[in-house]
């Protein structure tokens, strides 16, 4: 048989499970937005404990994982990502616990006031309906996602990269028995079994089924997404985060958060990848970091002041200043003073995280009203831009986007509100 027909088989074959999961999800949804609280917390806790008590069996599973991520030639920081420790599965039950105690959005009412006719109007916060959520590598996100999901009333289809097939299959047994626990629909969380791209397709074509989608993983993945969806989209495309060292910074300060914020993990979209340094520090403070890059690891690269400070800095390039390593490479510019750095920030930026370490409260102020980024933040690591951290309990994503939700997507962010009117018996006069 031709191979261009085995593949437009394939293809349809693919399409048809995606579709027959949308309907699924669908009407899970329904099941899912009338859940009381108790009942949702209750999936939550159940799964957890299944998370427990697979611990052997997700272990096993992601060992194939990352044994055929190290026969593939994956890279360090994707190996990271896809390595599920029993830290890392400590953390997803704790986190399934956050979101339990995590008040309930759904059915909120908000800014509910008389209106001259005598009628009530106000805002119900309601969910989204069906999330797909479309990531690679690190497979938590199967359980960040599909908690904050049944927490805020929606159905999820989720579709994780080929490198974590085994391990998001465990997860999802999990997930399945603690829904099936509580009460609701397993279609409630849905997990994509097939490595086939063309699922990806299916996704973000079936507006009929899927009321948003996240990417979370490169940009290839995001700029396909994006490009082609008929779903509305969540999303961040770049993850270029700067810290700013002012002039009138605590010296001990600006050495620990500048080195936290590139060096307590490289691989991921809140690491800082670019530091900014007033010229009235350089060259106290960059010395000092500089010795502690270096025994980590860290390959800097800088502007000519920068060099003229350190010797052992490779020179930068433009595309530098725009490049998020997630490695352990660092770009450094000496500025004049803080109006240089926020030009900077916004000509280079993506508008992820952006810190300032200043004493200088007026500085502080305004670094805060005049940096456009989803996260701005004063004398801290861009480290702590991340859900569970804001106490979201975790994150479905970063939203770089000023629509909807923008910065860690949590709860909140996966609903919508709708227009409710009270009345008794009114009419329009």
């Amino acid at each position: 048989m031709n191979s261009s027909v085995v593949d437009s088989a394939d293809r349809q074959s693919t399409r048809a499970r995606l579709e027959a999961m949308g309907r699924a999800a669908r009407a899970a949804a329904r099941a899912v937005a009338r859940a009381d609280t108790g009942t949702k917390n209750r999936a939550l806790r159940a799964i957890a404990a299944h998370l427990d008590a697979q611990r052997a069996q997700i272990a096993e599973a992601n060992g194939r994982d990352m044994q055929a991520g190290r026969d593939n030639g994956l890279d360090a920081a994707l190996l990271d990502r896809l390595e599920l420790t029993d830290a890392r599965i400590d953390g997803m039950i704790d986190g399934l616990a956050q979101i339990a105690e995590l008040p309930d959005p759904v059915g909120e009412i908000e800014d509910l006031k008389y209106r001259p006719s005598g009628i009530q109007v106000g805002k119900m916060r309601v969910p989204l309906g069906v999330v797909g959520i479309i990531y690679e590598s690190r497979p938590n996100v199967t359980i960040d996602a599909a908690s904050l999901c049944l927490k805020s009333g929606n159905a999820t289809i989720l579709r994780g990269g080929s490198e974590a097939l085994h391990s998001n299959g465990a997860i999802a047994a999990c997930i399945a028995a603690g829904l099936k626990e509580a009460g609701l629909p397993e279609e409630a969380v849905q997990v994509v079994d097939t490595t086939d791209r063309e699922a990806v397709a299916a996704m973000i074509g079936m507006p009929e089924y899927v009321d948003v989608i996240v990417p979370r993983g490169g940009t290839g993945l995001i700029e396909r997404v994006s490009r082609d969806a008929r779903v509305p989209v969540i999303k961040h495309l770049h993850g270029v985060c700067h810290v700013y060292l002012d002039d009138r910074a605590d010296r001990d300060k600006a050495f620990n958060i500048a080195l936290n914020a590139k060096t307590h993990r490289y691989g991921v979209c809140n690491a800082m990848e670019t530091l900014l340094v007033a010229e009235g520090i350089a060259d106290e403070i960059l010395p000092r970091l500089a010795a502690a890059y270096r025994e980590k690891g860290v390959e800097l690269r800088g502007c000519e002041r920068t060099q003229k400070i350190l010797s052992d800095c490779v020179a930068a390039g433009e595309d530098d200043w725009s490049e998020e390593y997630l490695a352990p490479v660092l770009s450094i510019r000496v500025l004049v003073d803080l109006d240089a750095a926020m030009d900077h920030i916004a000509r280079y930026g993506s508008g992820h995280t952006e810190s300032v370490v200043t004493e200088d409260y007026t500085r502080a102020r305004r670094f805060l009203s005049e940096v456009d980024s989803s996260s701005v933040i004063v004398n801290a690591s861009t480290r702590f831009a991340d859900g569970a951290e804001y106490g979201l309990g975790a994150e479905i994503g970063i939203s770089t986007d000023k629509i909807h939700a923008r910065g860690p997507v949590g709860l909140e962010g996966l609903t919508s509100q709708k227009w409710i009117v009270l009345g008794d018996g009114h009419i329009r006069e």
